[in-house]
C-alpha cells in the first residue's frame, strides 16, 4: 500500500473507527494518525473519545463543535424547502456528513496531512457523502476507506479484531446495531432490523422518546413562531436554534412523535431498512408546512413540492456542495420571505394535530373564502371562467361526435 506520513481520521469512537487507528498503523507503515470528531450533537457518544483515541494510537485529537453550524446552515435550509427523501426520511445523517467532511479537510490542511480516512462501508451512502464533500474542498486529497480494503467482512469480525488488540468498545454482539446520532435524529440499522418482516423492538432501541402507547394520555399544546421560514420562538419564548430543537426533541419524544420505520433505496442501488427517531425535526417540518399553506401563493407552493423532492435527493446523494443546491437555496429563501407567524399544534400519542395558525403576512382572506354573504367576490364571474377553462374539453367532445358519425 502507498505510504502516508500523516492521516486525518474521521473518528466517532464507534465500532468501525475504534479499530481503524490500529489497522491504519499496521497497513500503512505506521503513519501519524490525527483523530477528528465533529460534534453535531451526539452528547454522551463523545465522552472519553480523546482519551480513547490517544490510548489506541492517535497522536492528536480534535473535537470540532459544529452544532450551531449544523442547525443553522444545514438543517434550516432543508426545513425551509421541506426536504425529505422518498417522502419519509428527514435526512438526519445526510445533512451532517458534508459539514463533518468540511471539518476534516480544514484539519487536514492545518496539520499538513497527506490523506483523509473515513469509516463508511462500501455498501452505504455515507462513503459518497464524505468523499464528494472532501473533493469539493480538497480535490486532490487521497481518501482511504478501510471497509473497501481490509479483510474484515462483518461487524462480528470487527469485534473480534478489537478484542484481539484490546481496543475498548461501548457495544457488544447483542446490542450491535449500527447507529448514527446527532442533534436532529438517531438512526438504527442492522441485527433483527435487516429483515423487514420483523417488527422493531422499540422498547429496546428507542433513546430519544417513547412509543405512542407509552405517551401521556393528555395532549401537549405548543406554539411555534416562524420568521422567514425559520422557527425562532417556542410558546412565546425566544430561543437559539440549538435550544429550540433540543426542547422540541424533549417534547416530541415524550409524546411518541417522529418514529419512522422505512425501507429506503440507497444511492448504491440496494434497499436498506432502518428505524429513525426525529422527534423535534418532525414537529418543525409539520409546523413549517402548515404555515406555508396560508403564507405562500398557490404556484410557489406547488412548485416548492417539486423542489422539495429534488433537494432531498441532492442531500441524500451527498451533493450538498454543488451549484444546483446553492441555486435552489436562492429560490427557497425568496419563497420563504413571507412565511411568518405562529403555528399551534397538539402533540398526542405520536400525532401532530393542527390547532390553529396566525400570520401577519397571511394570504388567507376569511371575507373572500366565507360561505356567508360578502361583497368581495362576484359568484357570477365563475361562469365565464368555467367556460374558458373547460373549452378544450368541450371542443374535444364536439369533435368526437363528428368523428364517430
Amino acid at each position: 500500500m502507498k505510504k502516508f506520513n500523516k492521516i486525518v481520521l474521521a473518528y466517532s469512537g464507534g465500532l468501525d473507527t475504534s479499530i481503524m487507528i490500529q489497522w491504519l498503523k499496521e497497513n500503512y507503515d505506521d503513519p501519524e494518525i490525527i483523530a477528528v470528531s465533529g460534534d453535531v450533537g451526539q452528547k454522551d457518544e463523545l465522552e472519553g473519545l480523546e482519551e480513547k483515541a490517544l490510548a489506541t494510537g492517535a497522536s492528536k485529537f480534535y473535537a470540532l463543535d459544529l452544532k450551531d453550524a449544523f442547525v443553522e446552515d444545514y438543517i434550516y435550509p432543508c426545513l425551509k424547502v421541506d426536504a425529505v427523501y422518498e417522502g419519509v426520511y428527514l435526512l438526519g445523517t445526510s445533512m451532517a456528513r458534508p459539514l463533518i467532511a468540511k471539518g476534516l479537510v480544514d484539519i487536514a490542511h492545518k496539520e499538513g496531512a497527506d490523506a483523509i480516512c473515513h469509516g463508511c462501508t462500501g455498501k452505504g451512502n455515507d462513503q459518497v457523502r464524505f468523499e464528494l464533500s472532501i473533493k469539493a474542498f480538497a480535490p486532490d486529497m487521497p481518501i482511504i476507506a478501510p471497509w473497501r480494503e481490509w479483510e474484515l467482512k462483518s461487524r462480528d469480525e470487527e469485534i473480534d479484531y478489537a478484542e484481539s488488540h484490546h481496543i475498548p468498545l461501548k457495544i457488544n454482539r447483542e446490542t450491535n446495531y449500527s447507529k448514527d446520532k446527532n442533534i436532529w435524529h438517531l438512526s438504527h440499522e442492522g441485527l433483527d432490523l435487516e429483515d423487514p418482516a420483523n417488527e422493531p423492538q422499540y422498547d429496546k432501541i428507542l433513546e430519544l422518546g417513547v412509543t405512542p402507547e407509552k405517551a401521556p394520555d393528555e395532549p401537549t399544546y405548543i406554539t411555534l413562531h416562524f420568521e422567514k421560514g425559520i422557527p425562532t420562538q417556542l410558546n412565546g419564548e425566544s430561543m437559539s436554534a440549538q435550544q429550540l430543537l433540543l426542547k422540541l426533541n424533549q417534547l416530541g419524544g415524550a409524546n411518541g412523535i417522529g418514529i419512522i420505520d422505512m425501507v429506503e433505496n440507497r444511492l448504491v442501488g440496494m434497499k436498506s431498512r432502518g428505524v429513525y427517531e426525529t422527534p423535534g425535526g418532525t414537529i418543525m417540518y409539520k409546523a413549517h408546512a402548515l404555515l406555508e399553506t396560508i403564507t405562500m401563493d398557490k404556484e410557489t407552493q406547488h412548485f416548492m413540492q417539486h423542489v422539495s423532492v429534488k433537494y432531498g435527493e441532492l442531500v441524500y446523494n451527498g451533493q450538498w456542495f454543488t451549484p444546483l443546491r446553492e441555486a435552489l437555496d436562492a429560490f427557497v429563501d425568496k419563497a420563504n420571505e413571507y412565511v411568518n407567524g405562529d403555528v399551534k399544534l397538539k402533540l398526542y400519542k405520536g400525532n401532530i394535530i393542527p390547532a390553529g395558525m396566525t400570520s401577519p403576512t397571511s394570504l388567507y382572506s376569511e371575507q373572500i373564502a366565507s360561505f356567508g354573504e360578502d361583497d368581495s367576490y362576484d359568484q357570477s364571474d365563475s361562469k365565464g371562467f368555467i367556460n374558458l377553462f373547460g373549452l378544450p374539453i368541450k371542443v374535444r367532445a364536439q369533435q368526437e361526435k363528428k368523428w364517430n358519425k
